[in-house]
């Protein structure tokens, strides 16, 4: 922002200034040795200010150097023995006074050349002055104008200098930054790999595989609280203990088994289907499988056993009498059955 508005400022000066050169025509050019003059007269009197302050401080350094070398003197005077400090204080305020005097000398030399300069270009001033009188007064509004963009052209080119100077003190410290977090970055990487290495070769013998199947149904559970955990799974199991008792019981009063039994002198293909039910039951226990598709499989069973019944009504009561016996080794082996299942989904 500062260099765009100093550019503009120096395009608005130059415009502005080539304006009023046109319009006053060739006094400006006339009239321009004049300005040049002065500006020189004015540097040349600002270096005789600087080097009349030099000479001052050589003058008043040698002053100072001068009242050391008395004082060693009295010293080393008043002390008959000869003492080697005072010898030493005397030795050196003279060498201060020799380079006291070179500076002086030096100083009042050029204070002399530049308060030459500077007469010389106040009488050139005074001159030109005398001579170019009209010429002057009529090229004044040009050079006053431009004395003030020179002004404000200086003021906003200092404000320029000083904003760079930050900008390249902040990019500094920016790059130092930059370093620093790399660094650090660097180190932290560093530190993890140590300490994966660590830990990799500190775990490896004490670790084991990841479970799978049931473990891993188990140590997931375990993962989100014990307590909580064995909530949940006796919850459940005995949610699915309840729906099994349910279950056995709806279809025992309704006789599921009773058209699945034949004699056993007689109902061989009763009993195969039989067994062939239980083994399949109890395989869909084993496997902890839902309820609902056993509830479908005892009802086609008891399908089944009522056609056979009604085909086999007259058997009487032998038949009674084994179905009987058949009944109470079905509850047997359902109660085992079920104990097996409970005893399956605990685990």
């Amino acid at each position: 922002e500062e260099r765009s508005s100093y550019r503009k400022i120096f395009t608005d000066s130059a415009r502005k200034l080539n304006a009023l050169s046109s319009q006053l025509g060739s006094c400006i050019e006339k009239a321009r040795p004049y300005y040049e003059a002065r500006r020189l007269a004015k540097e040349a009197q600002q270096e005789t200010q600087k080097a009349a302050l030099r000479y001052e401080r050589a003058v008043s350094m040698h002053t100072a150097a001068r009242e050391m070398v008395y004082v060693a003197e009295q010293g080393l005077g008043a002390d008959k023995t000869l003492d080697q400090t005072w010898q030493e204080m005397l030795n050196h305020a003279t060498a201060k006074v020799n380079e006291a005097e070179d500076e002086r000398l030096r100083s009042e030399r050029e204070h002399m050349r530049v308060t030459q300069l500077c007469q010389a270009a106040e009488a050139r001033v005074q001159t030109l002055q005398k001579s170019l009188k009209r010429t002057i007064i009529k090229s004044k509004p040009y050079f006053e104008l431009k004395v003030q963009f020179n002004y404000v052209l200086e003021e906003h080119k200092l404000k320029v200098t000083q904003l760079e100077e930050r900008v390249s003190e902040v990019k500094k410290h920016y790059s130092y930054t930059l370093q620093r977090l790399e660094k650090i970055s660097e180190e932290i990487h560093a530190q993890r790999g140590s300490d994966h290495s660590e830990n990799g070769s500190a775990t490896s013998f004490k670790t084991r595989s990841p479970p799978i199947g049931a473990e891993a149904v188990i140590l997931t559970r375990t993962e989100g609280g014990h307590c909580g955990a064995h909530n949940k799974s006796n919850d459940w199991v005995d949610s699915q203990e309840a729906k099994t008792q349910e279950w056995v019981l709806r279809h025992r009063e309704s006789g599921w088994w009773e058209g699945g039994k034949q004699r056993p002198t007689s109902g061989v293909f009763s009993d195969s289907t039989s067994v062939f039910s239980f083994k399949t039951i109890a395989s869909d226990l084993e496997k902890c499988d839902s309820i609902e598709h056993l509830g479908q499989l005892s009802d086609s069973i008891s399908l089944s056993g009522e056609e056979e019944e009604r085909g086999k009504e007259g058997d009487g009561e032998i038949r009674r009498a084994d179905q009987e016996n058949a009944k109470t080794w079905e509850i047997e082996k359902q109660e085992q059955l079920i104990k097996q299942h409970h005893r399956s989904v605990s685990l």
